[in-house]
């Protein structure tokens, strides 16, 4: 137990339909503890609105428990978005500005009404290196199978969101590659990595993504593996890249 990085793993299937205030299927927490199976978290209401989650990871993430949470929308933007609007390279500045542009977190505001003319664009060609290494899409490859453009851009003024209210929180790998034991961390997960080691069973694609990512964060910090995530053989070029375009745990 002395060993491990965190007491507690939330795995968390995202969807960037509807309003921020909708209740959505597509939306899923799993949560476990060491030693234990992942359980479904699910609010009164009986499916989660992006409103809803955030309020509750807010509260959750408040009690100081070390807590590692994957969340399956990206966290930033590649790099030819920043020099495109001719951005300062900054993570936090960087949430500022597309909040502006995109205040998705509104109560009857979709992605769908903002992108006509929006001035923060990016091209479906546009990627990031971890979504180069391991073959994922673009944040702004919008209307196919798999993508996660809309769930990237209802997402992220939630969390700028929570970087105002939770500061004490480390969002990888923005706040620097290694995270001080003890304390909680958000980051960018891609259940593909993971949700093949495990049966599906009865639970719906959106669950199992969820499912798996809490069982994987737990199982690897039990074998004492959790921390080489954190540290992806990277060159300095592509480790300063990443400080503002981000990174997925796990990818190599």
């Amino acid at each position: 137990m002395l060993s491990r990085l965190f007491l507690r793993y939330l795995g968390i299937d995202y969807s960037g339909a509807a309003t921020a205030r909708t209740g959505l299927t597509g939306i899923r927490v799993y949560q476990t503890t060491p030693g234990h199976s992942p359980i479904e978290i699910r609010p009164p209401s009986g499916h989660w609105s992006r409103d809803a989650l955030a309020a509750w990871l807010a509260y959750t993430l408040a009690d100081g428990a070390p807590t590692l949470v994957g969340i399956d929308h990206g966290l930033s933007f590649p790099s030819n978005y920043f020099q495109h609007h001719g951005l300062e390279k900054n993570w936090r500045s960087f949430l500022a500005d597309f909040h502006t542009h995109w205040p998705t977190d509104q109560a009857n505001t979709t992605v769908r009404e903002l992108r006509p003319n929006n001035l923060r664009t990016g091209e479906p060609r546009w990627r990031r290196q971890p979504e180069k290494r391991c073959a994922a899409k673009s944040v702004f490859h919008f209307d196919v199978p798999g993508s996660v453009a809309t769930s990237t851009h209802a997402g992220l003024p939630w969390i700028h969101q929570l970087t105002r209210q939770l500061p004490a929180v480390h969002y990888w790998p923005f706040d620097g590659w290694a995270p001080t034991k003890g304390k909680s961390v958000l980051t960018e997960a891609y259940p593909a990595l993971c949700s093949k080691l495990y049966p599906q069973e009865c639970r719906t694609p959106d669950q199992h993504d969820a499912y798996s990512l809490a069982r994987w964060f737990e199982e690897l910090d039990q074998k004492c593996q959790l921390a080489n995530l954190f540290q992806p053989a990277l060159a300095p070029e592509e480790r300063e890249i990443a400080n503002h375009e981000g990174w997925i745990l796990g990818v190599e």
